[in-house]
């Protein structure tokens, strides 16, 4: 049980280690030289727990995708009208964009993951998207959320939010809880109800 608790911490060091230079300098440019000179350890340390870079590019999108399918399940189940489970989604979305796994979702090119990862990559994708369409679909039937084609809309938030990975500064002044609310108020502000945004000006 040790062992494999110690197993796990190690493969997340690595990971996290992996991950912070393909944001920084992406994937083709990273070898697992760099990697390991990093954590202190040798190249055949790496190859104990990946096959080889190709895999671990693929377990750091997974996990940044996985956060976001979370939260969106999560939103799903919950109570309340449909903008304010998007709302909630949305706000959860944006800070994971702002983490180093998030980061990599956007900064991951599909042509960057082998033929079986990118399969898996598009299919969690799009899994994420059919969830997040299913809540504004509810926010359009209950009146929270302005007609529309639900669809359009799931993209264009969802392109905004992605976005964030590519702007985001952990060294500027704004937190990534503060930078979240601010974006996700202007998206809601764009598909609230026009009755509504017109109380708001």
């Amino acid at each position: 049980m040790e062992r494999e608790r110690e197993r796990g911490e190690k493969r997340e060091a690595l990971l996290h280690a992996a991950v912070q230079f393909f944001n920084e300098r992406g994937f083709h440019a990273t070898s697992l030289d760099d990697v390991a000179t990093s954590l202190n350890v040798t190249k055949p340390t790496i190859y104990h727990y990946f096959a080889n870079k190709d895999e671990i590019l693929f377990e750091c999108v997974r996990l940044g995708l996985e956060g976001i399918r979370q939260a969106a399940e999560t939103v799903e189940r919950s109570g309340g009208s449909g903008l304010e489970r998007l709302t909630a989604l949305m706000r959860d979305y944006a800070v994971i964009m702002t983490k180093d796994f998030g980061m990599c979702v956007t900064r991951t090119a599909d042509h960057e993951l082998s033929t079986e990862g990118r399969a898996k990559f598009r299919a969690l994708k799009l899994e994420i998207d059919q969830i997040v369409r299913r809540v504004v679909e509810v926010g359009m039937a209950d009146g929270s959320i302005g007609q529309g084609n639900a669809k359009m809309i799931t993209f264009t938030l969802t392109g905004a939010l992605n976005w964030i990975a590519r702007w985001y500064d952990p060294d500027g002044p704004s937190s990534p809880e503060e930078i979240a609310d601010a974006c996700v108020a202007t998206l809601v502000n764009g598909i609230a109800p026009r009755a509504n945004r017109k109380r708001k000006a």
